[in-house]
């Protein structure tokens, strides 16, 4: 199974995706070279997604300062924790029941990276606290899987809007089918459009 291990994989990608999509061409030379964007992957990823969902960056990164001086990293450190250890770190109810769901689901981290895409992120998506959004980050930066494109991020959408012209931001759906052309290369596009976002947005005054 094809991997984004380094640069040189990088440089496939966008070389092939230029030639797909012309678009891409000058967005490439802007952006210069993309970054490798990999995550180690397992529980401790899972831990920081379900952290930071609908808190700020500032604010995800002082609970997971929090849990690792605890040692919760870990699915038994997590179910050892408790409620209440977890509560004690600044985790909300939700995230508590999330995070005590997903360590107590006897997930293989190990065996997920034999799964195809389409099994790896509904496989994923099924667990306690992950959605299908953060399934396919996972594959794409902890796995390095090279055609996983989470159409459902919002940076991702309004990059595409401002590359393409289009009238107005497209919903999950309508970036999904667009990006459909981008195969087998979708991971490498979408560092490509967070690249680009980040440029427009400094341009602009806004955020993503």
């Amino acid at each position: 199974m094809r991997r984004i291990e380094n640069a040189d994989d990088l440089a496939e990608g966008t070389a092939w995706l230029s030639a797909r999509e012309p678009r891409f061409a000058p967005l490439l030379a802007r952006v210069g070279p993309l970054p490798l964007r990999r995550a180690a992957p397992g529980f401790g990823y899972m831990i920081e997604a379900v952290v930071s969902q609908q808190v700020s960056l500032a604010s995800a990164r002082a609970i997971g300062g929090r849990l690792k001086e605890a040692g919760i990293t870990t699915e038994a450190a997590v179910i050892a924790a408790g409620a209440e250890g977890l509560r004690a770190c600044g985790l909300s109810r939700p995230k508590i029941t999330s995070l005590l769901a997903l360590a107590g689901a006897g997930v293989d981290w190990a065996g997920l990276d034999a799964r195809p895409d389409d099994d790896l992120v509904r496989h994923l998506d099924a667990l306690p606290g992950i959605g299908r959004w953060t399934a396919e980050l996972y594959g794409l930066t902890a796995l390095g899987r090279p055609d996983l494109f989470p159409a459902g991020d919002l940076a991702l959408q309004k990059a595409a809007a401002h590359l393409f012209d289009l009238p107005e931001r497209p919903d999950e759906r309508a970036l999904r089918a667009l990006a459909e052309p981008w195969s087998p290369w979708r991971a490498v596009a979408a560092r490509a459009l967070w690249a680009y976002i980040r440029i427009i947005s400094g341009r602009e005054g806004g955020g993503t």
